[in-house]
C-alpha cells in the first residue's frame, strides 16, 4: 500500500513539473534533479514504516518484595527453602555465582539425594568438583522459582566467617529470570518481571558486559590513571579486589607507596593470604570514591581470566547504591543512598576470628602485625571486645575494623581469662 502511493505520489509531482516546464520553460536537466531527489525519500519512508513494526515486551511487573540482611562487607543474605523442605535456610545473593548452589553440609542434614558429575566450579582460591541436586525450586517469600540445578559446595568456612550457618549461594539461574532490585535503605529486595521497566530518576545506568557474571568497566587511579573490566559481585565482602599479575604488569602501585599488609580472606578453595593497600581513587560510572581499600591476590585458578580482567567491585563498594539487576536487558541501575558518604574501614590488625562450637576464636594472627604485637594467638577464645560481651562475630569484627586506635580483648587461654591491648594502624 506505501508503495503505491509512494509511485502516485511520484506521478503526480512529474505531471506537475511537466506543466511548469511548458510555462516557466525551465530545463529538462533542472527538473529531473527535483524528481530525482523524490524517490530516496519514498524509499526511505517505504523501508522505515515496515521497520517500525516490531514486537514489544510489555511492562514489568512487582512480583514480591521480602527483607535481608547484611552481613560484615555488605554481603546480602536472604532466607528461602528448597522442595519439600520446609527448614528456612540462609542464602547469599551473590552476581559473582553463575548458578545456584547449596552447602553440602545442609543436603547432608536433610538427606537430600545428590547425582554425582564431573563438572567443576571455578572461584577465588580454587577449583571443586560439584554434585547436583536437579530440577529443584527455590521458596522465596511470595515466589516459587522452579526447575533450578542446584550445585553443591562447602561453605563451611562461610559459616565460620559470618557466624551464621551459610545454606547456600543464589546467582545468575535466579537472577537471569527477573528484575531484582536492592534496596540498602531500607534493606528489601524487589522483584519484577521482564519487560519494559521504569527505573528511580536520577541515578546512572550501567551497561556491563555478560557472560553469566555481569563485568563492568572501571576507570581508577593510582600509579597512573587505569581502565579495566571487573566482576560486578555482590557476593564479595570488600571494596575492591586486584590481581597481583595485573598489579604487576600493569605497575598499579606508586613506588613510594606504603608496602601492602599482609592479611587473610576466605575463598572457595579455603583460606588465602592476600595483601591489603589502597588505590587512590576509582570510578563506577560518574561516581568517584578516593582512597579505596583494596586486596591484592594471587589468581592462581585465573577465575579473574586475565588479561580479560583485573579483578572485581565487591559490595562494601556496592552497598553505596540502592541497585537494579536486570539482566535480560544487560542493564544494571544505580542511584546513591544514604550509605554513599560512609567511611571506608583503613584499620589494620593482622587478626582473623571466626565462630566455631558457639565461641568467637582467633583464627590466624598475621607475623608481626598489630594483633601479633598484643600477644593474641591462634587458638584464642573471645570472651568480650572493648567490654561488648554479646558474642556477636558481626559486632566485633565492626568493633576491630573501626578507626578505635586501641582495642581491649577479654580472652580465655588455656581456661584463664586474660586481657590484652591492641593498637590498629593504618593502611593509608
Amino acid at each position: 500500500m506505501r508503495e503505491a502511493l509512494c509511485f502516485g505520489f511520484i506521478l503526480i509531482h512529474l505531471a506537475f513539473l511537466l506543466h511548469n516546464m511548458m510555462r516557466m520553460k525551465f530545463t529538462i536537466l533542472t527538473q529531473l534533479i527535483k524528481l530525482v531527489g523524490v524517490l530516496p525519500i519514498c524509499f526511505l519512508l517505504s523501508k522505515t514504516s515496515h521497520a517500525q513494526e516490531q514486537f514489544l515486551e510489555g511492562p514489568a511487573k512487582r512480583i514480591t518484595s521480602f527483607p535481608f540482611k547484611l552481613l560484615s562487607g555488605g554481603v546480602i543474605l536472604i532466607q528461602a527453602s528448597v522442595d519439600q523442605y520446609s527448614d528456612s535456610m540462609n542464602f547469599i545473593l551473590d552476581t559473582g555465582s553463575g548458578g545456584i548452589s547449596l552447602d553440602s553440609t545442609t543436603a547432608k542434614a536433610l538427606n537430600i539425594s545428590l547425582v554425582p558429575s564431573d563438572k567443576t566450579i571455578k572461584g577465588i582460591g580454587g577449583i571443586r568438583k560439584v554434585s547436583f541436586l536437579y530440577g529443584s525450586t527455590l521458596h522465596l517469600p511470595g515466589l516459587d522459582v522452579r526447575s533450578l540445578d542446584f550445585h553443591v559446595n562447602d561453605y563451611e568456612l562461610l559459616s565460620y566467617s559470618y557466624g551464621i550457618h551459610i545454606d547456600g549461594i543464589i546467582g545468575y539461574s535466579f537472577l537471569s529470570r527477573y528484575i531484582v532490585n536492592i534496596n540498602y535503605d531500607n534493606r528489601i529486595i524487589t522483584v519484577y518481571s521482564n519487560g519494559d521497566f521504569n527505573y528511580l530518576d536520577g541515578g546512572h545506568m550501567l551497561y556491563p558486559a555478560f557472560t553469566t557474571l555481569p563485568i563492568q568497566t572501571v576507570e581508577f587511579r593510582e600509579s597512573k590513571n587505569f581502565s579495566q573490566r571487573f566482576y560486578f559481585d555482590t557476593g564479595a565482602g570488600l571494596n575492591f579486589l586486584l590481581s597481583e599479575e595485573y598489579v604487576t604488569d600493569s605497575s598499579v602501585l606508586r613506588k613510594r607507596k606504603k608496602t601492602p599488609m599482609l592479611t587473610q580472606a576466605e575463598g572457595l578453595g579455603g583460606k588465602l593470604t592476600m595483601r591489603l593497600t589502597t588505590v587512590k581513587n576509582m570510578k563506577l560510572g560518574p561516581y568517584k570514591f578516593r582512597n579505596v581499600p583494596t586486596l591484592l591476590f594471587e589468581d592462581n585458578s585465573n577465575v579473574t581470566a586475565y588479561p580479560f580482567l583485573g579483578g572485581l567491585i565487591g559490595n562494601e563498594l556496592l552497598r553505596r547504591f540502592n541497585v537494579t539487576l536486570n539482566y535480560n536487558r544487560h542493564e544494571i541501575h544505580i542511584i546513591p543512598n544514604s550509605h554513599f558518604n560512609d567511611f571506608f574501614d583503613y584499620a589494620y590488625s593482622g587478626l582473623s576470628i571466626y565462630f566455631i562450637n558457639q565461641h568467637i576464636e582467633v583464627d590466624e594472627v598475621v607475623p608481626d602485625s598489630p594483633a601479633a604485637k598484643a600477644g593474641l594467638q591462634k587458638g584464642d577464645i573471645i570472651l568480650s571486645v572493648n567490654n561488648d560481651f554479646s558474642n556477636d562475630i558481626q559486632i566485633y569484627k565492626s568493633i576491630i575494623q573501626s578507626r578505635l586506635s586501641k582495642i581491649k580483648f577479654l580472652i580465655l587461654r588455656n581456661g584463664s581469662p586474660e586481657v590484652f591491648i591492641m593498637k590498629t594502624v593504618s593502611i593509608l
